[in-house]
């Protein structure tokens, strides 16, 4: 949960890969407005202790179908033209062993529906 106590958390999913983690969060604000915010968390070891080092972004709802857009467009022309047929079948391989994992169920059935990432 955020410092600011405007900001419910209504879904959590997080995807762990290798040293980083990454959380996606859909979060309301106080006047029932709702958005997402993306979340990369490394691990650091500093100082014999760990620390993690995030980076977060802001999505808001207004943006999110140019958003899944261009993150598609990207990922399908990386898909495509920068890698070989070896390294597609690798990749789609690792992402049907590694499913997501959800922290926290959705608050309603239909607002989950309004947000799938397909």
């Amino acid at each position: 949960m955020e410092e600011n106590n405007e900001k419910a958390e209504i879904y959590s999913q997080r995807v762990r890969a290798g040293k980083r983690t990454y959380f996606f969060d859909v979060k309301s604000t106080r006047s029932n407005d709702f958005y997402v915010t993306i979340t990369e968390s490394k691990r650091k070891f500093k100082d014999e202790a760990f620390s993690y080092e995030k980076h977060k972004i802001f999505l808001y709802k207004e943006d999110f179908v140019k958003f899944m857009e261009a993150l598609q467009s990207t990922i399908d022309h990386v898909k495509s033209e920068l890698l070989t047929e070896e390294a597609l079948a690798s990749l789609e391989a690792a992402a049907t062993e590694m499913p997501a994992v959800p922290v926290t169920e959705p608050a309603t059935a239909t607002f989950d529906e309004e947000l799938k990432w397909e």
